[in-house]
Order: structure tokens, then sequence, then C-alpha cells
């Protein structure tokens, strides 16, 4: 059985919207080696629509000389959770319809592991549904005070903090698990 591998850029109080204002902070090398690590072992991507339709313009037409991230997004197979898509516009995409916990279940016995990047209702499901294996959390020191959050008010969970690593520009990952 495959896990689900979600990692998301947030804002110390909880926004991830697009994110444009991680910019400023630039990307330190350590992350990527970490986002690396993250998706390298994912056989399969688990998208929502909204990160889908922002991700296929941003990601589809870069290569490896553009960005080294640029061959996992474009060549690993993506699994589209929409109601309302009904075509995929990006190569090695699939759209497996709504939300739907046993069909996700499903899909991490025929795949193996699965990377969710932003997605954020998509994220709120896995974890109300205890589908989330891993939760890598990458935290920016700002704070937003509106927008999007991965974990509003009625998203509950308890998670074990299994590791902190901060970088050099003020980025601070977070990796937690699921109590048992």
């Amino acid at each position: 059985m495959g896990k689900i591998l979600v990692h998301e850029f947030m804002s110390l109080d909880g926004v991830i919207d697009a994110p444009l204002w991680t910019f400023e902070f630039g990307f330190d090398p350590k992350m990527g080696e970490t986002l690396a690590a993250v998706t390298g072992g994912c056989q399969g991507i688990l998208l929502g629509r909204t990160t889908y339709q922002m991700f296929e313009p941003a990601w589809s037409t870069r290569t490896v000389e553009d960005d080294p991230g640029a061959p996992f997004f474009n060549d690993t197979m993506k699994y589209v959770v929409s109601g309302t898509l009904t075509e995929a516009t990006w190569r090695n995409s699939e759209i497996i319809g709504a939300y739907d916990p046993d069909r996700i279940r499903a899909l991490k016995d025929e795949v193996g592991d699965l990377c969710v990047s932003g997605s954020g209702m998509l994220v709120r499901g896995l974890v109300a549904d205890g589908l989330a294996d891993e939760l890598h959390l990458f935290m920016y020191p700002v704070t937003r005070g509106g927008g999007p959050r991965v974990f509003p008010d009625g998203v509950e969970g308890t998670f074990e903090l299994a590791t902190v690593e901060q970088y050099a520009n003020g980025v601070v990952h977070l990796l937690a698990t699921p109590k048992s």
C-alpha cells in the first residue's frame, strides 16, 4: 500500500494561496534537496482541480534546465480530483472524479506513493479521512493576515512532529505524521 505525502508552502498563519509571496525569500538549494527526497519515491501526483489548473501552464513547458523539478511534474502520472473538470490537458494526467476517500485508498493500492502539492481542499479531505501519511510543511517567516488556509476552522487531526529543519532563507520544514 502506498503513502500520501503532502507538501505545502505556507505562511506562519497557515495561508497557502498562490505562493508568489515566497519569492522574496529566495529558494534555498537545501529546500530543493528536501523536495526531491519527498517526491523522489512517488509514483504519482495527486492534485485538486485548482492546483492542477495553476500548475499545468506553469510546469508543462519547463525543462530540467529551467527547473530541476520539471521532469517530476511533467513525466509523472498526475491524478486530478475534480467533480467539474472533464478533460485533462496536461500530458500524463487522468481526471479521477470528485473527492471519494475510497477511490483515493484504491489509488494508493494501485499506484503506490502519491505526492500532493498545494490542493488545499483536497488536503483537508485527506486529513479528515486519515489518508495523509506525511505532511511536509514549509513555513515561511511571514504572516499573510488572510487567504486560504490548509487547516481552517473545523479541520482536525493529531500528528507527531517527526523532523524540523531550518534553511538559510528563514524557511522551516516541518515533517508531521499522523499520531497512532
